[in-house]
């Protein structure tokens, strides 16, 4: 494929390894040549790496196979899932897993991905909802626009959220992101 084609998401081969696309951005700088920035996540080692590629430069999909599977529980050292269609037990390290551990929950459905017979990643749902444990009191008079806050949910995750979220809500967060969306709706 070429490197014009690259979205968020995509499983591409770097330097011999499978690199998942954390994010892009097609940039045409003057009378220069087009590339498209990227920032890659070695889906073996969990290190991050930005890399420029040109638009048309030939980039290799990684041959990664992606099952359904749910997770299970969290032992302190390895988050295990049960592939949904082998129901085989995979587990995975807090390493290879990075900010996704912030977003998991029990019986959640995730997919995981494996690459030459070994489990390497996640990819988790567009959003989930999550429910706040932490937070500063409301503001009086404060808007939801000019004063975001920090808050802590029941997974552990710190992000910023408007001043009238309280403790014990639910709301709904984006996981590429890590940003706020809105409060769930019950």
């Amino acid at each position: 494929m070429k490197a014009n084609d690259i979205r968020r998401g995509t499983v591409i081969m770097y330097n011999g390894a499978p690199h998942r696309v954390i994010d892009f951005h097609h940039h045409t700088p003057g009378n220069l040549r087009a590339m498209v920035q990227t920032k890659l996540r070695n889906l073996l080692s969990g290190t991050q790496t930005e890399v420029r590629f040109s638009s048309t430069e030939e980039v290799e999909e990684a041959d990664v196979h992606v099952a359904p599977a749910t997770y299970l529980y969290n032992d302190g050292h390895m988050y295990h899932f049960m592939n949904s269609q082998t129901y085989e037990e995979v587990s995975l390290s807090e390493e290879q897993l990075g900010d996704g551990i912030y977003y998991l929950q029990d019986q959640m459905e995730v997919e995981v991905t494996t690459f030459n017979g070994q489990t390497i990643g996640i990819n988790l749902p567009q959003t989930v909802v999550l429910t706040v444990t932490e937070t500063e009191p409301e503001l009086r008079g404060a808007t939801a626009s000019n004063s975001p806050k920090p808050a802590k949910t029941n997974t552990g995750l710190t992000l910023s959220v408007p001043s009238f979220i309280k403790p014990g809500e639910k709301i709904v967060v984006s996981t590429a992101e890590k940003k706020y969306i809105s409060r769930a709706g019950d």
